[in-house]
Parts: C-alpha cells; sequence; structure tokens
C-alpha cells in the first residue's frame, strides 16, 4: 500500500490539522482549532521515529504554537507553491518520494501528492485531490484525520502494537 515505507508525514493545516475554518476577531487576531487526536497521532509517529512536517499557504502564529508544542520540526507557512518546501524537507532528510506520505485537501496541495509515496486525502478533500490520493480517510480534516493516518502507517509498519502497550505510561 506504500504506508509501511513512510519515514516522514507531511501534511497542509488549513482543512487537514483544522477544519479549514479561521477566526478572526475585532482586533484582527487570527485562532483556530487543533483537534487533540491529531495531535496524539503526530507524537506517536514521532515516539516510532516517523518525523512529520507542514506546508501550508497561510502565516499564522497558532500554526507556529501548536508546532512547537508537538516537536514539528519543519514548518513552511506562506508557502503558494508548496513542491519548493517538499522537495527542501524530503532532501533534508535524505529521503526518496517512496518514504513521504503527503496529507491535503485542496488544489495547491496537488504538486505534492503526486510526488509522495503515499499521498492521503482528508474525507472533505476536493475531487481532484481525491482522485491524487492512494488513501482518503475516513475522518474529515481537523477532526481526527491526522490520527487516522498515523495509525494505519504505525499498523503497517509492525508499530502500533507498542504505542497501545506503551499507553497511559
Amino acid at each position: 500500500m506504500g504506508a509501511d515505507k513512510v519515514r516522514l508525514v507531511m501534511m497542509d493545516v488549513d482543512g487537514v490539522l483544522t477544519t479549514g475554518e479561521i477566526f478572526v476577531d475585532a482586533q484582527g487576531n487570527e485562532s483556530k482549532v487543533f483537534h487533540v487526536h491529531d495531535g496524539s497521532g503526530i507524537i506517536y509517529l514521532h515516539r516510532q521515529g516517523i518525523r512529520t512536517a507542514l506546508i501550508t499557504g497561510r502565516r499564522s502564529k497558532a500554526v507556529e504554537l501548536r508546532a512547537k508544542e508537538l516537536g514539528i520540526e519543519d514548518v513552511y507557512q506562506g508557502a503558494k507553491d508548496k513542491i519548493r518546501p517538499y522537495e527542501e524537507i524530503r532532501s533534508k532528510r535524505g529521503l526518496t518520494d517512496e518514504e513521504v506520505c503527503y496529507v491535503g485537501d485542496d488544489l495547491l496541495d496537488l504538486p505534492c501528492l503526486r510526488k509522495a509515496g503515499f499521498p492521503v486525502a482528508v474525507s472533505n478533500a476536493t475531487e481532484e485531490v481525491k482522485s491524487a490520493a492512494r488513501y482518503v480517510t475516513a475522518r474529515s480534516g481537523g477532526q481526527g484525520a491526522i490520527r487516522e493516518v498515523a495509525e494505519l502507517i504505525l499498523k503497517a509498519q509492525g508499530k502500533w502494537e507498542d504505542i497501545v502497550d506503551r499507553a497511559g505510561l
């Protein structure tokens, strides 16, 4: 399936780690809502030696803070052309496209999805993105889709039982 080879999970933010809604208050402050299950999934990947990265077309302090909290080292914001950061991260980590999972939801994600060895679309992605994906999540973006992807990858690699065994520690 491809999930068994993944060593790096790259993902979009708005519509993947969030529902895609952006809240702006009267002072122009932006906020986002992140699902705790997605954060757990990212931590589980890290525990098993699988890196994660964020590539987003927007800029947000909330993304910076959430990435730091989860230990995501590679964060590219304001990336209208996502293939450049995709290539930089992959090269920096010494990986092949086959070892990369990319999770997206909209047209800006298509170039990365077409390169990645394991392309994934969230269930509420555009039809074009779903067509480019090898796997479409049952859960929507911002509603545990990344946790679903993490579990799928870890099960494919025989690492999920270790996560279950270590639960609560």
